[in-house]
């Protein structure tokens, strides 16, 4: 009988060993690569991750879609008669997957291979606090960053685990429109596929025990609720769903209110109500890490309490954004590579809803910024005072700007068309602690959306045209011709 051999185990020693392919980790991967860096990157479904796969990619693509066939509808208002368009929605689910195939290459393995990255395509787990274990290798790095993403949350509803429910992981796949598409979750996510569907023909309701985007300002959300609304989509906000099942043609869902019980029959469901980062099958107690209710425990500068490890992007339980994925990975990349302390800073992270009018904001809200500082300048200017709004029929919307001691900018939000491509702008003059006076200088080409911003700050100055002071001094200048 021939004697049994022990496997060979094959140990890789790299400097950073990054677990999850997606948004965070592909950033953390190819920033240490591009310094020489030896990484090796573990990932155990399809590079890119739930963005390009599932999330932000698919979803705009959809709304673009989306924004096409409602502006057939809209066409006649410009004296363009074009009437009900006609939704194929097998090509429009060929669009989407096209979408995601043009940029799947930036994700690839093979791209990340010739950066000299090691992909390794497996499930990856801790068996101590120096060593992971994934496809038959021993990884010990000087650093690992975890960086697997979140997955939709289940609520605890009787009946729902049942149900043939959609997720943002099945929603993309469909290539038949639903007829009718109930939604738990009045959340960016929740709100975006309500207007992309009901556009695209589908009838649409929204349930949620809050109100919608209830982290966001009233006052803006306010404007996207009601133009929801008036596009046909039900909205049911501080409504419970009680329970859930199946009918011969889709499904039920039993709510309550205020107004009492309800019942409402849709023909699919989608899941949108709250996401948690994935840890499963992590062994992160054997690395001596932590976690929380909404993934692992991080500090301010993204380690765990294992010193050789951090968590990055949605994993850690913040904000659940890409830009905010890429912004831990360059935080993380600092501190690996060059030694230099950098905390998270969630103040300049800029947030963006991309419903028909978009919100988007960063920094303080008013009344978060009350608190804090107590006297505060809230500066508005609304879309229907803009020109290039008017020329294009898109009106509804305003600025809002929070300016705190000697003009400077404490947080901006904006609702109305294009508001996610203009809060770039202020972005930078919050990130550098810049004021209304750095803004007053600004000039914008005519006619464009971004005056708004302009013509807000102007009035923070206005009131000075009115002091006897000033207007002492300008009768005292004009003497000398």
């Amino acid at each position: 009988m021939a004697e049994e051999t022990e496997p060979t185990i094959n140990i890789l020693s790299p400097d950073i060993c990054v677990i999850g392919g997606g948004s965070a980790g592909l950033s953390v991967a190819a920033g240490a690569a591009a310094f020489g860096v030896p990484v090796v990157l573990i990932e155990r479904d399809r590079m890119g991750g739930d963005c390009l796969n599932h999330g932000c990619v698919p979803s705009k693509a959809l709304i673009a879609a989306a924004r096409h066939a409602h502006a057939v509808r809209e066409a006649a208002a410009f004296g363009v008669i074009a009437g009900e368009p006609v939704i194929d929605f097998e090509k429009v689910h060929a669009h989407v997957q096209s979408v995601i195939a043009a940029i799947a290459p930036n994700d690839s393995v093979e791209r990340f291979t010739a950066m000299g990255v090691r992909v390794i395509k497996a499930e990856a787990r801790f068996l101590d606090a120096d060593t992971v274990e994934a496809g038959g290798f021993s990884i010990r790095a000087r650093r690992f960053v975890i960086a697997t993403g979140s997955s939709t949350i289940l609520p605890p509803i009787p009946g729902l685990a049942e149900l043939d429910y959609l997720t943002n992981e099945s929603l993309f796949d469909l290539k038949q429109l639903p007829e009718h598409l109930l939604i738990i979750g009045a959340g960016p996510v929740g709100l975006e596929m309500a207007q992309a569907h009901r556009r695209l023909g589908a009838k649409v309701t929204v349930i949620d025990v809050r109100e919608a985007l209830s982290s966001e300002d009233p006052e803006l959300t306010r404007i996207v609720t009601g133009r929801l609304r008036d596009e046909g989509i039900t909205l049911f906000e501080n409504t419970h769903v009680l329970a859930a099942g199946q009918t011969a043609h889709g499904v039920w869902l039993q709510c309550e209110n205020g107004d009492g019980a309800h019942m409402v029959e849709g023909s699919a469901v989608l899941l949108a109500a709250g996401r948690r980062g994935n840890t499963a099958g992590l062994e992160l107690s054997a690395a001596g890490i932590g976690e929380t209710a909404a993934g692992i425990a991080v500090d301010d500068r993204m380690r765990t309490g294992n010193r050789r490890v951090y968590a990055i992007g949605d994993v850690a339980g913040g904000p659940q954004f890409t830009h905010m994925a890429s912004y831990h990975a360059s935080l993380v990349l600092r501190e690996i590579l060059f030694r230099l302390p950098a905390r998270e800073n969630r103040k300049i992270i800029p947030r963006a809803i991309f419903t028909d009018p978009e919100i988007a904001s960063v920094g303080l809200g008013e009344d978060e910024a009350r608190r804090r500082f107590g006297h505060v300048d809230v500066l508005r200017w609304p879309y229907s005072e803009n020109d290039r709004a008017q020329a294009e029929r898109t009106t509804t919307g305003l600025i809002k700007i929070i300016a705190g001691q000697g003009g400077r900018v404490l947080g901006v939000s904006i609702v109305g068309k294009g508001a996610a491509e203009m809060i770039n702008m202020w972005q930078m003059v919050i990130a550098n602690r810049q004021g209304l006076r750095h803004v007053r200088n600004v000039i914008a080409p005519y006619p464009t959306m971004t005056e708004i911003g302009k013509r807000a700050v102007i009035t923070y100055y206005t009131p000075m045209t009115r002091k006897p002071f000033v207007r002492a001094i300008i009768r005292f200048l004009r003497r000398f011709g």
